[in-house]
């Protein structure tokens, strides 16, 4: 492909890990959410991203038209819409399930490794998680005054409150599960329709969560 420049995507923010990762202005959802995977993937291991390395990575949506384009170069990271380049990798995704890959990819194996370490940030535990969801989530119009997590894990079951007052939410499910929800790895949505996940309040406050959890998932 031809030399991989940056210019055009830009984003007020420090440099994680000692790399730039910069997104456009109006940034479409499919590049807010890769740029902060990618962001947590290097607060956890800014060692991921190879010294030297310049490309591009294609990723497209495997069930909607929604596509961005990853561009390494000068110890930077842009995400963009579309993809108008020849890419040094070319992936197919499932968004809403931890970026799994839908068929093979299509380019660089040294790129495969890089994408996967980009979009593969470690989840915290789900205590965690849900602490810092809360705390993110608090200020959302509508938001019931309690979130009520439940786990049933190896010593039964166990569960975190965050918040006091009359109205409150339980979402019940496995830890892992609740971790990528709280973090915004895996789609509330998605979840719930694999049915591994339940939900207890009023169809508002449902609404409300869902809301509470784009902010999170999208939240650059």
């Amino acid at each position: 492909m031809t030399e991989t420049t940056i210019g055009l995507a830009t984003r007020e923010a420090d440099a994680v890990g000692g790399v730039d990762i910069r997104i456009e202005d109006d940034a479409s959802p499919i590049v807010r959410l890769i740029a902060r995977t990618i962001t947590d993937s290097l607060r956890a291991d800014s060692s991921i991203l190879p010294a030297g390395l310049s490309g591009a990575i294609a990723i497209r949506s495997h069930d909607t038209p929604q596509s961005a384009t990853i561009t390494i170069a000068d110890g930077a990271i842009a995400v963009s819409g579309g993809v108008f380049v020849e890419p040094d990798l070319d992936v197919t995704v499932d968004l809403n399930q931890f970026f799994a890959p839908v068929g093979d990819p299509v380019g660089s194996s040294e790129f495969v490794a890089v994408a996967v370490a980009l979009l593969s940030p470690p989840l915290p535990d789900w205590k965690t998680a849900a602490a810092g969801f809360w705390a993110a989530t608090r200020s959302v119009p509508g938001i019931p005054d309690m979130l009520i997590a439940v786990i049933e894990g190896p010593e039964g079951l166990d569960q975190v409150v965050s918040g006091e007052g009359e109205t409150q939410y339980v979402i019940a499910g496995p830890p892992e599960l609740l971790a990528a929800i709280f973090t915004g790895a895996i789609d509330l949505l998605a979840a719930l329709s694999t049915g591994l996940i339940g939900v207890r309040g009023t169809l508002a406050q449902l609404s409300v969560l869902v809301a509470a959890s784009w902010k999170v998932r999208y939240d650059v």
